[in-house]
């Protein structure tokens, strides 16, 4: 069984910067490609960032571009989303997602195995 636990959620001030973590225990090989998805209130849950195994391919959406950054540390099993410069549309839910594929690419809704319950960003303007 895999359980993804994210943590750093909370209300922040537009401009400022977040961290969300995210610990994966369970099953090591069913989180090689690991990424952040995010759902506000009334829209349909988007893709924001992923990362591979190896740390080596990243990938974002463009409307997180430059401004967030995921990285993971496999040692502990956790994966990181830095978020800088907030905006009021960044408030969502923010999802970790782990799936089974290795290699580079933006991970897809579908190939997602795992999600975590979400933890919740408020950006204030």
């Amino acid at each position: 069984q895999v359980q993804l636990v994210e943590s750093g959620g909370g209300l922040v001030q537009a401009g400022g910067s977040l961290r969300l973590s995210c610990a994966a225990s369970g099953r090591t090989f069913s989180f090689n490609i690991m990424g952040w998805f995010r759902q506000a209130p009334g829209k349909e849950r988007e893709f924001v960032g992923s990362i591979s195994r190896s740390g080596g391919s990243t990938a974002y959406a463009d409307s997180v571009k430059g401004r967030f950054t995921i990285s993971r540390d496999n040692g502990q099993n956790m994966v990181y989303l830095q978020m800088n410069s907030l905006k009021a549309e960044d408030t969502a839910v923010y999802y970790c997602a782990a799936g089974p594929r290795n290699g580079a690419g933006r991970l897809r809704e579908y190939e997602v195995a795992y999600w975590g319950q979400g933890t919740q960003v408020t950006v204030s303007s």
